[in-house]
């Protein structure tokens, strides 16, 4: 399970180092996509292949299923970490998200995101302002709160 902020910086070639904590999880493999909110996902084999097969369950005859699978499944790029952990991330992942210096990785559970540092500075001060109204929404999820 991921969990924890990690502030880190990429490199003039693009690279940054994977926190220690999320490579044991990582292992020497990860997937890199374009997420939500404008940051990146990064996924495990496993949890890549879960995402993929539910993916593949969606009915292609839905518009919004097909251009959901192309926005997961064409903004991917797979990767090996390095010998000291790093991730070179593509151009079109580091314009997608906006990155180009500081970045802040954060553990979601199944996955890990990368977020531009701006950004997430950005989407961190407008969640806070909402979190008891979104924890009084979860409640409708069931989730035990």
């Amino acid at each position: 399970m991921f969990i924890g902020e990690y502030q880190h910086t990429i490199d003039d070639k693009g690279r940054f180092i994977m926190p220690a904590k999320f490579r044991e999880a990582l292992g020497d493999w990860l997937m890199i996509t374009k997420g939500l909110d404008g940051c990146l996902f990064v996924y495990t084999r496993n949890e890549w292949s879960v995402l993929e097969e539910k993916l593949k369950k969606l009915p292609f005859t839905n518009s919004h299923a097909r251009a959901f699978a192309r926005y997961i499944f064409g903004g991917a790029v797979e990767y090996e970490l390095d010998k000291q952990g790093r991730v070179l991330l593509t151009t079109h992942l580091r314009e997608y998200a906006n990155i180009s210096k500081e970045i802040v990785l954060v553990g979601v559970g199944t996955r890990v995101e990368i977020w531009n540092k701006e950004s997430w500075n950005i989407y961190s001060r407008k969640a806070e302002e909402s979190y008891e109204e979104l924890a009084e929404k979860m409640v409708e999820l069931d989730l035990g709160f």
